[in-house]
């Protein structure tokens, strides 16, 4: 873990998604990421995904954590965790839950530090961030808490949106400006990737791992076993996507 960050005094607040979440394995295999340009040699990939709740970035997080064996780290699973009696967090977000309110910021930055660090002590290299930063002020904060290489942010076709929902169009225009912020951040620093997301899946899926410089995935998946999570999950995100 390069750095580490006390959150306590931040005034902001976070959105509480709640999605699903499956631990992955721990370790990077050897060589996996030697085609990626945004990463660290000797270490996996530390990115976050960002961008249009409707794009299914959750699965693509979920099954690329999976086959570049690393974590997926679900802020809505780590808070989602803390509703619990027993848990000393779970009035203040029992609350926020109850009340469509705001999950404030000190928790849900005290809950990534935690475990991004117990991770750490585990023998985890890398992640991949689902859920966060949702702000430029979440962006900055995270900065100072651990590196993130690459912030990919998934975009949703009109097409895709037509087909999918009605009222998808406007709100993702909604979405966008209100995002705006969050990626001039990133795009400034050079470390934004624009995904745009179709409505043909096998093309999303494929360009992605274009996209991400990991072209070579599909010699990897061809050459094990791939388990029924990593199956399922390629089969939501390309009906047509064949692992041999």
């Amino acid at each position: 873990m390069s750095r580490f960050f006390s959150t306590a005094g931040a005034a902001a607040e976070a959105q509480l998604d709640l999605d699903y979440y499956n631990e992955p394995p721990r370790r990077n295999p050897p060589g996996a990421m030697a085609d990626t340009e945004n990463s660290v040699p000797g270490r996996g990939v530390q990115w976050a995904f960002i961008g249009s709740p409707r794009a299914k970035k959750r699965v693509y997080a979920e099954t690329l954590s999976k086959l570049l064996e690393v974590p997926c780290i679900s802020m809505a699973s780590l808070a989602r965790q803390e509703l619990n009696p027993r848990s000393s967090l779970y009035k203040q977000i029992a609350n926020a839950v109850n009340r469509r309110m705001l999950v404030p910021e000190d928790i849900i930055f005290g809950l990534l530090s935690k475990r991004l660090e117990d991770g750490y002590y585990k023998g985890e290299t890398g992640f991949i961030l689902d859920g966060i930063p949702r702000s430029r002020l979440q962006a900055e904060i995270l900065d100072q808490l651990v590196e993130i290489d690459l912030v990919v942010n998934f975009r949703c076709t009109d097409d895709y949106l037509v087909k999918h929902q009605q009222e998808g169009v406007w709100k993702e225009r909604v979405y966008a400006e209100q995002s705006k912020p969050l990626e001039d951040y990133y795009q400034k620093q050079k470390r934004l990737l624009d995904f745009q997301v179709g409505s043909a899946p096998a093309e999303n899926w494929q360009g992605l791992l274009a996209a991400l410089h990991l072209q070579h995935i599909n010699a990897l998946c061809s050459s094990k076993k791939p388990n029924r999570t990593i199956k399922h999950a390629l089969k939501i995100l390309s009906p047509d996507f064949t692992m041999r």
